[in-house]
């Protein structure tokens, strides 16, 4: 649907739709949200879309659907789409029907920037369990959760794998996030194919041309193309371009300007470099900046550096040689399930969670907080140097109970007196890995503890 053209009377052209729920006088409220949300031209043209036929609005007519609106709302980044969603939030709250609305994205991060729930979480499912689950006819609290569910949006459209009688609202940029290890919802199979010729189509080909088919079904299309984080037009026009994959030389000598070491850029030490997220390939690359980075600001706020220490163990028992617990503190954390071996603490420092904790409380993987203080065994500092990497004064942490991380967008409130709001307790965690040694030609299980 071009935007462009919209207004109230292109809904003539569609067939009629009964209302799910009379609304009085409701255009000055879909206004209000219009203007406190500063919806541009595409995006006001989606959101009357919807809330028209959420209100039972006879000139939004949606073909031979039986009313029911498939739409599909595709955006690059910086197009508006969160704050879209933000708005049609906005009313169905204000007009009573919140419970009539869910919001679904594939990840948790995706789902807590628009208050939603993940996919899998909401139908009860479990990610990455290996076993499909079959849904009951009596499943009593699938039922309950889908009662009075008429609209569902599902932003990170593109990375979602295979709709009932509900209305269906896609978010997202079909050039961005392919599923893993899986087709993409609009891929053609009907394309002949020399190495499939002749065989009959497995199960998961047969589920992916269902998915097709459910998403040729779409009725309503509104395409945001304005930016509204940027306005920078040199730097759009090199993002559409990196979209599509043509870029030329003029945009690699624009992305060359940017790099660490060009007279353009500033000292990292100096802002807002000292702020920007640092993109590298290797983890081994991202330890030592983060090791330097804590140095750096330990020093600058005149605290002595701490260092968590991992404790390993083999076997259930402590290891007590010193060449082996020096070279398992120093294997990369690509080795050791992504914990470790030895973790500097400056507080106000950047955290990010890295597991999902609490979906519903905005704890999830990938949210970022701030580091204010751990909590140890006062007796399990040590100052003997572990490693040349930190200064010869860092106190090293051998028994940490916990940390405490500031999450602003979390939804977790403390009542206790000591605590305040948004501080988050992380535990310690310990995990197992396996390591080779060459010499003895064993492999030894170690247990890795780390905080």
């Amino acid at each position: 649907m071009n935007s462009n053209n919209y207004s109230t009377n292109n809904f003539e052209n569609y067939s009629s739709i009964l209302p799910v729920l009379k609304v009085i006088n409701n255009l000055p409220t879909q206004t209000s949200i219009i203007n406190e949300f500063t919806l541009n031209r595409e995006q006001r043209a989606a959101f009357m879309i919807i809330t028209s036929h959420l209100d039972g609005d006879k000139r939004c007519r949606i073909g031979d659907n039986n009313g029911q609106l498939i739409m599909c709302i595709p955006g690059c980044g910086g197009t508006g789409k969160s704050q879209l969603i933000r708005a049609l939030t906005k009313y169905f709250l204000v007009t009573k029907r919140m419970q009539m609305m869910r919001k679904l994205e594939p990840t948790g991060i995706a789902a807590a920037e628009i208050d939603g729930m993940t996919i899998h979480s909401f139908l009860g499912e479990q990610r990455n369990s290996g076993k499909p689950r079959t849904i009951k006819l009596d499943d009593s609290k699938l039922e309950k959760k889908w009662r009075s569910v008429e609209h569902v949006l599902i932003d990170e459209t593109s990375m979602v794998v295979p709709f009932g009688g509900v209305n269906i609202i896609f978010f997202g940029d079909y050039l961005q996030y392919r599923p893993v290890h899986d087709a993409p919802l609009h891929t053609d199979f009907s394309l002949p194919s020399k190495e499939k010729l002749g065989k009959l189509p497995t199960e998961k080909e047969i589920q992916q041309r269902v998915a097709r088919s459910l998403i040729l079904q779409i009725n309503c299309v509104v395409k945001l193309t304005q930016q509204m984080c940027t306005e920078d037009s040199r730097y759009l026009q090199l993002l559409e371009y990196l979209r599509h994959g043509q870029c030329n030389y003029d945009d690699y000598e624009l992305l060359l300007t940017q790099v660490v070491g060009q007279p353009s850029v500033g000292s990292l030490c100096n802002s807002p470099w000292n702020k920007a997220p640092i993109l590298v390939f290797r983890n081994e690359v991202r330890t030592q900046l983060n090791n330097k980075a804590a140095i750096h600001n330990a020093a600058q706020l005149g605290h002595v550096p701490m260092v968590c220490a991992a404790q390993d163990t083999c076997n259930g028992k402590p290891i007590e040689d010193p060449i082996l617990i020096k070279k398992l503190l120093e294997l990369s954390d690509s080795k050791t399930e992504h914990l470790p071996g030895l973790l500097p603490f400056v507080p106000g420092m950047p955290a990010i969670v890295t597991r999902n904790i609490a979906i519903e409380l905005g704890l999830i993987n990938g949210i970022n907080g701030i580091f204010r203080q751990l909590v140890y065994q006062t007796d399990s500092v040590s100052t003997d140097v572990l490693s040349e990497i930190f200064p010869n004064n860092t106190q090293y942490i051998h028994r940490p109970l916990y940390a405490l991380i500031e999450i602003a967008k979390s939804k977790i409130e403390s009542n206790l007196e000591e605590l305040q709001p948004k501080l988050v307790p992380i535990p310690v965690i310990e995990q197992t890995f396996l390591i080779f040694f060459q010499k003895t030609r064993n492999q030894n299980q170690i247990e890795k503890q780390f905080y």
